[in-house]
C-alpha cells in the first residue's frame, strides 16, 4: 500500500476475518452445498447447512444463506468461523443498469473484488448486497478490475453468459477506456503516445523493459487539458489494458501521477490517487447493444484547476462586503481646505 494514501477508519462491522476463514476456487458449475460437500468432507450435510444459513459463507465477498446458490468457474467461496453480517445498501452510485449489466462509479480506495488481504470491503460486494435486498436470486459477475485507489466506471455482469462473452472478446469489443490523470510538471507536451513493454517484479510493481521477450506491450494516448500550480490534467486513452500501465508509463517519463509513490514520490494535494477512469464504451457480443458508460470528473481533480461558481461568487460577496464595511475618508470642511495660501511662505 502507498504511503501517500489516506485511508479513513473503518468498521469492521459486516466484514470477513481472513484469519478466520478458509477460501476455495470454483472449476466448474454446481451448487453450494453440494460443492462445499465435496470441499469439507469431515463436515456432514446437517453441519454445511447450517452454516450456509448462519450467514457463514461467502461468495466472492458477499455471504449468501441459499444452499442451492449457483456456482460457476472462477467463483471463490469463503467459510467463516463466525457469521458474516449482512449489509443495507443505500446511495449506490449506480451510473446504467439494464438486464445484462449495472456499471458504478466506483470510488478511490475501494478494492474492486476481493483479495488475500480484503475479502469483505469491496466493489463487488457493495454491489452485490445492493441487488441481493432486490431479489435474493440476483447476483454479480466480476468483468474487469480498476486499481485500488483508482476511481470510475466499473461494471459487473448480471448473468454468466454475458460476463464470458465480455471477458472473453474484451479487447475487440472495448473501444474506448478513457481516464483522467493528474500528473507533476506542466512542461508534458500536449499530446502523445507511449508504447513500453511492462514486466511485473516481486514486490508485484510493474515495471518497463526493452526486452519484448520478457514484457507485454502497452499503449497509452494523452493530451493536455489544463496546467496550473506545477500539476497538469491530462485526458488519457489506453489502447492495452495493462496492470498499473498509466501510472508507469507517465512515472517513466518524468510526470508521476499524484498520490502514488509506487512510480516515484510525487506529491499528494489532493489525498487520493490522481487517476479516474471517466469514460468505457464497448459492445455487447451476445446482443450487439453499444455501450458509452461515464463518470464525471471528481471535485477535487477540478477543484484542483478551476475556480468554482460558488467560489466565485463568495469571492465577490466578500470583496462587495469588504467596500461596503470599509470606512469613508473624512474630508476637511471645504474653508479649511481653500485656507492654505498659494506661493511661498514669507519670513
Amino acid at each position: 500500500m502507498n504511503k501517500n494514501d489516506i485511508k479513513k477508519k473503518q468498521s469492521n462491522k459486516g466484514l470477513i476475518d481472513p484469519n478466520k476463514t478458509k477460501t476455495y476456487l470454483v472449476y466448474h458449475e454446481t451448487d453450494l452445498l453440494t460443492f462445499l460437500r465435496e470441499k469439507m468432507p469431515g463436515q456432514n450435510q446437517h453441519n454445511i447447512r447450517h452454516m450456509i444459513s448462519n450467514h457463514q459463507v461467502a461468495v466472492g465477498g458477499a455471504p449468501t444463506n441459499q444452499w442451492f446458490f449457483k456456482l460457476y468457474p472462477e467463483d471463490e467461496v469463503t467459510v467463516s468461523w463466525t457469521p458474516i453480517k449482512k449489509r443495507e445498501r443505500k446511495d449506490l452510485p449506480i451510473i446504467y443498469e439494464d438486464e445484462d449489466i449495472i456499471a458504478i462509479d466506483k470510488p478511490s480506495g475501494l478494492l474492486s473484488v476481493a483479495s488475500d488481504r480484503e475479502k469483505g470491503r469491496t466493489a463487488y460486494r457493495l454491489v452485490n448486497d445492493w441487488m441481493t435486498q432486490k431479489n435474493k436470486n440476483n447476483r454479480i459477475f466480476v468483468v474487469h478490475r480498476l486499481d485500488e485507489d483508482t476511481s470510475g466506471v466499473l461494471i459487473f455482469a448480471k448473468n454468466f453468459e454475458t460476463r464470458e462473452a465480455l471477458q472473453n472478446n474484451w479487447s475487440e469489443t472495448v473501444t474506448k477506456r478513457g481516464y483522467y490523470a493528474i500528473v507533476e510538471g506542466e512542461d508534458i507536451e500536449n499530446e502523445g503516445t507511449l508504447k513500453n513493454y511492462l514486466w511485473q517484479d516481486d514486490t508485484f510493481t510493474v515495471r518497463i523493459t526493452r526486452n519484448k521477450d520478457k514484457g507485454k506491450l502497452a499503449i497509452t494516448h494523452f493530451k493536455k487539458m489544463i496546467s496550473k500550480g506545477g500539476y497538469t490534467l491530462l485526458d488519457v486513452n489506453i489502447d492495452t489494458g495493462r496492470k498499473n500501465q498509466i501510472r508507469a508509463q507517465l512515472g517513466h517519463i518524468g510526470h508521476y501521477v499524484i498520490g502514488d509513490d509506487r512510480y516515484g514520490e510525487p506529491s499528494n494535494p489532493i489525498k487520493r490517487l490522481g487517476l479516474h477512469a471517466y469514460e468505457l464504451d464497448f459492445t455487447n457480443p451476445l446482443t450487439g447493444k453499444k455501450y458509452s458508460l461515464k463518470a464525471e470528473i471528481p471535485a477535487s481533480f477540478k477543484k484542483l484547476f478551476w475556480v468554482t461558481h460558488a467560489e466565485k461568487r463568495e469571492a465577490i460577496e466578500k470583496k462587495k462586503n469588504g467596500l461596503m464595511n470599509k470606512p469613508a475618508k473624512k474630508e476637511k470642511p471645504r474653508q479649511e481646505r481653500n485656507s492654505k495660501p498659494f506661493g511661498k511662505k514669507k519670513h
